[in-house]
């Protein structure tokens, strides 16, 4: 397939020619991506590496999002959903509220419960095993997505267990796979900046490193538009390829643009459609290793979700049911979809809406 390149930039066409021929990117590279305006040409190259990975393929999935507690002892920049213990709207749920939670909303077709929340230091560790257990004991077919690699750095500290103690532990109890969340921005310079209290970006990455190496498949996210630099996401993607090329356990890549809720550290305005479409394209770029680079709705509006689907997008995430984080932070989508609403979307752009499990195993293709 031959590029037009909508610039007479030489830079640009040898970019081209090295994602034709299937080459590795460079960091250099990366940054004279996110510096370019030629939006169309980076878009077509990323749709190029789509198609060979995935075809027209869209996925999707049946899922419900939980919070078990929005207790926190972090302070971060970015976040408006961390509550102080006692304080108003702060809350702990037991188990047995979480499973008359899910027991409302919880269909036959469900397949995957994605847990995330604060670090709550107020409860023991086995509260959070428990948390797992008992949801595994009442739902023992939904695949349990739970504990960003920041959140079992945390439980690491409160136990005095290491990575893989804690890994174990919890897959014991019914764990699946890990969110790819807490990761943020992959430098210090950003976590210090943002007061990142939480695990380090080293310590991220070994939490993943420890869960590929027992064979948990897990996620990964960059938190974008706040106060990094270019070459700083670049840097970030660049960690995250390097992890694949020793482990192979990352299934999928989610660009997740910070909320504006928050006008202090920098964040006083949303995201640009322009660097959202970019952030989606370098990242399936620069990412060759990893199958999947997801346009997560919830930050991107359905309409631009549909648009990404070109720029090199292949997941549409999941129904969630009912999302608090981003929308605790301003995000003005919807807070979840119905499985008919996300083929609609997809069928919208062109594409095959797959309906997947957590795995990336089809379910059902809609032709």
């Amino acid at each position: 397939m031959n590029i037009a390149i909508t610039t007479p930039d030489k830079r640009m066409a040898d970019i081209a020619d090295k994602v034709q021929n299937g080459e590795r990117l460079t960091l250099e590279e990366g940054v004279f991506l996110y510096e370019s305006d030629d939006l169309l040409t980076i878009g077509q190259l990323a749709n190029i590496v789509n198609m060979r990975k995935n075809g027209r393929k869209v996925y999707f999935i049946e899922n419900m999002s939980l919070y078990f507690t929005n207790v926190c002892e972090d302070r971060c920049a970015f976040c408006h959903f961390r509550r102080d213990e006692g304080e108003a709207g702060s809350y702990t749920l037991t188990p047995d509220e979480i499973i008359s939670y899910v027991s409302k909303h919880y269909h036959p077709g469900m397949r995957e419960f994605h847990i995330t929340g604060g670090h709550n230091p107020n409860v023991p560790f086995e509260y959070y095993v428990n948390s797992i257990r008992v949801l595994k004991e009442n739902f023992p077919q939904v695949t349990i997505k739970a504990y960003t690699g920041a959140e079992i750095d945390f439980f690491s500290r409160i136990s005095g267990l290491t990575y893989k103690e804690v890994l174990q532990k919890l897959t014991d109890a019914g764990l699946g796979t890990l969110p790819g969340g807490g990761a943020e921005i992959l430098t210090e310079r950003y976590r210090n900046k943002m007061n990142v209290e939480k695990a380090t970006s080293d310590q991220w990455l070994d939490v993943h490193r420890t869960a590929h190496k027992l064979g948990i498949r897990t996620h990964a996210t960059m938190l974008y538009g706040s106060i990094e630099t270019k070459e700083e996401r670049i840097r970030h993607m660049l960690q995250l390829r390097a992890l694949q090329d020793e482990t192979d356990g990352f299934m999928v890549f989610i660009p997740n643009a910070v909320q504006p809720a928050n006008t202090g550290m920098g964040i006083k305005r949303r995201t640009s459609a322009f660097d959202d479409l970019k952030t989606i394209a370098i990242s399936r770029l620069m990412l060759d290793n990893i199958q999947h680079v997801k346009a997560y709705f919830i930050n991107l509006g359905t309409q631009l979700a549909q648009l990404a689907f070109t720029f090199g997008a292949s997941d549409a995430h999941g129904t969630i049911v009912q999302e608090r984080i981003s929308h605790s932070a301003g995000a003005l989508s919807p807070e979840g979809l119905t499985r008919e609403e996300l083929v609609h979307m997809i069928k919208g752009a062109n594409r095959i809406p797959v309906e997947r499990d957590t795995f990336y195993n089809e379910v059902h293709v809609f032709n």
